[in-house]
């Protein structure tokens, strides 16, 4: 009965040896009991089931057939922790540029909305023919004429033209 536990012990436990290590794109060593993602090529591979741990005496593994020594890409080096640094500094300063934009263009359409509520009050005024005020240059309130009101007409329907 102890050997048959003993046998399923160590059934179970193959299992457990069953992991994976990888190096991903940007350098960082990944530990699994998932096989990697198909992007990863085998040469980052470092453990899988059935495959031994990397050797640093082992020779390079030759080319295959068709291909040169040289056709291989270099593996590139991890970044430092200064590139990753500017990286991440990089990144934060195009959210604040992308951030402060958008700010910037949400209060301009809200502009444009004010100034387009205004321009419909101001030409339903001037359709109802009411009595309308301005002020000349020495701060007088005066009443508009038919001419004046015309004009603020004209540049009324300007204004609304723009607006959506």
């Amino acid at each position: 009965m102890r050997l048959l536990a003993c046998g399923a012990l160590l059934a179970v436990s193959a299992h457990a040896l069953a992991q994976f290590i990888w190096i991903d794109d940007k350098g960082i060593k990944h530990l699994s009991d998932q096989p990697p993602p198909p992007s990863v090529p085998e040469q980052r591979i470092l453990k899988a089931p059935g495959k031994p741990l990397f050797d640093p005496n082992a020779p390079p593994p030759a080319p295959a057939d068709g291909e040169t020594a040289a056709a291989e890409p270099k593996a590139k080096a991890p970044p430092t922790l200064v590139e990753r640094n500017a990286d991440y500094d990089k990144r934060q300063a195009e959210a604040a540029k992308k951030a402060k934009s958008a700010g910037e263009e949400a209060a301009r359409k809200a502009s444009a909305a004010a100034n387009c509520d205004g321009a419909r009050n101001n030409q339903r005024a001037l359709d109802e023919g009411i009595r309308l005020t301005t002020y000349d240059k020495d701060g007088n309130r005066i009443i508009m004429d038919d001419a004046q009101r015309s004009a603020a007409a004209t540049k009324n329907q300007k204004t609304l033209a723009d607006c959506h």
